[in-house]
């Protein structure tokens, strides 16, 4: 309360007296991080965030890969430790205490809040706390939480709402029963049995969670295969292992009718082959996709163009059709990525600030899904390269035959390259398996930096570790992986 106070002090002593460089209206990754770039520069900076508890850090930080990725390692851990024995270590009583997980993950989202606080005044930015609309060119509306309203003026607004949950008709969610990826996260007990609606990486990864803790767990994707924006091969080991571990998996299910019991959630609907299958749990996550916030926004007010799929248009460096007015993060048509939405602000904040930028290269955003196990790609799946035109070749090396792997206990997966015969360039890297979400970071500065799959494979990488396998897979496009 004593924050949102003075807060409140420092709007009212800023307020139309004084003009900022940029606004930007969302704390979230691409909010804040533009607006910490936007202090670096020397620009006076103003960020708005409608949360009533005036955290920052967005969904990201308070309700999305901050919390889900606490979860997620406890129930590494948790699983980890009910598999001592093979690493002749012995448990007694192993059990989890379901408060106490919720506790580590809230005290970790709040410690992230509390920095991006800090951010917020180390880089001398000024916070609004209450909801942002735009008036028209240069000025933005603030409803405050005490029903006051404030107005600032502005050389740029940045729209960085981010995104919500996407209601689908005829499964509504209650909260209890029938819950989002919000819900989800705050439950106050571990469900018997869950059914997962969407096997992108928030189904996935919320599948992987509360099978771990004991759930019974059934993942439905409409598609053919689970994961379905990564390489054919890896929706098909990340199945396999989700099936070697009890978790139920139905692809290519279109789930059409729900029914609600006193104790029990029904669905149904068709598989590919016509047949109606009907599933029973204790509770449905429903986790098909998310959809850009600008409720209220004012864009009416304003020549900000938004498309038929609910985006905000935007040109290569994100700016909208209404001149000093930016858009990004999930609000505009990429990939709905924290870490990308940070690079666009960081991009727009230096547009503005009269320094010279690039375009950011779209092929090659990482793309990370944290179940057990992780998932992570970044470029073309080899599906896509040969939909391009290019004469593909692969190399491949499987964790099985990695030291590393054997002493962690974490076997499954693999190491996928795709190159280019002719240029031996490196089109994309695909991992599932121990750490995948780290080892992708070396075919990032990789790619990014174009190198050939000969140049990565004569790379000398630390024996023993789980990144060998990188540079295996690299050796292997040419037939010289020497571990297999």
């Amino acid at each position: 309360m004593d924050s949102l106070v003075s807060n409140q002090i420092i709007e009212r002593k800023y307020s139309v007296a004084e003009q900022f460089d940029v606004t930007i209206i969302g704390s979230g990754p691409g909010g804040y991080v533009a607006a910490v770039r936007a202090g670096q520069l020397g620009l006076k900076v103003a960020i708005i965030e409608k949360e009533k508890d005036a955290r920052l850090g967005g969904t990201c930080g308070l309700r999305g890969c901050i919390p889900t990725k606490a979860l997620l390692n406890a129930a590494h851990l948790y699983d980890k430790a009910s598999h001592f024995e093979n690493f002749g270590l012995k448990v007694k009583g192993l059990e989890y205490d379901w408060t106490g997980v919720q506790k580590y993950k809230s005290d970790i989202v709040a410690k992230n809040s509390a920095g991006v606080t800090y951010l917020m005044k180390k880089n001398k930015v000024t916070v609004f706390n209450g909801f942002g609309k735009i008036l028209g060119k240069g000025k933005v509306e603030v409803a405050l939480a005490d029903g006051k309203k404030e107005t600032i003026e502005t050389k740029n607004i940045i729209i960085a709402t981010g995104s919500v949950v996407r209601p689908i008709p005829g499964f509504e969610t209650d909260g209890k029963q029938v819950v989002n990826s919000d819900h989800i996260l705050e439950l106050t007990e571990v469900p018997k049995s869950l059914i997962v609606m969407g096997s992108g990486a928030v189904g996935s990864e919320f599948a992987s969670v509360y099978h771990r803790f004991g759930t019974e767990t059934t993942l439905v994707e409409l598609l053919d295969r689970i994961v379905p924006l990564e390489d054919a091969e890896v929706s098909k080991e990340l199945q396999r292992a989700f099936k070697k571990q009890g978790i139920k998996v139905e692809t290519g299910l279109r789930l059409d009718k729900m029914e609600k019991g006193k104790k029990s959630v029904k669905v149904s609907g068709k598989n590919a082959k016509g047949e109606t299958v009907t599933l029973e749990a204790e509770m449905l996550l429903v986790a098909v996709g998310r959809m850009a916030y600008l409720e209220g926004l004012g864009l009416e007010n304003t020549k900000v163009k938004v498309s038929q799929r609910g985006t905000v248009e935007v040109n290569e460096y994100y700016e909208t059709a209404e001149p000093g007015i930016f858009a990004i993060g999930d609000v505009v048509p990429t990939a709905q990525l924290a870490h990308l939405a940070s690079k666009e602000g960081i991009l727009v904040v230096e547009k503005i600030a009269g320094k010279k930028v690039e375009p950011i290269k779209l092929n090659l955003v990482p793309n990370c899904t944290y179940c057990d196990p992780e998932v992570a790609s970044v470029g073309l799946t080899e599906a896509k390269a040969k939909e391009a035109g290019y004469d593909v070749k692969v190399g491949k090396f499987p964790f099985s035959a990695s030291g590393k792997a054997r002493i962690l206990g974490e076997t499954d997966g693999f190491v996928k390259i795709v190159a280019e015969k002719k240029y031996d360039e490196v089109l994309g890297v695909h991992i599932i398996g121990p750490h995948a979400t780290e080892l992708l970071a070396e075919a990032c500065v990789a790619m990014a930096l174009e190198i050939t799959a000969d140049e990565l494979g004569r790379v000398i990488h630390a024996h023993p570790t789980v990144s060998e396998s990188v540079m295996e897979a690299a050796e292997g496009v040419h037939d010289l992986t020497i571990h297999m």
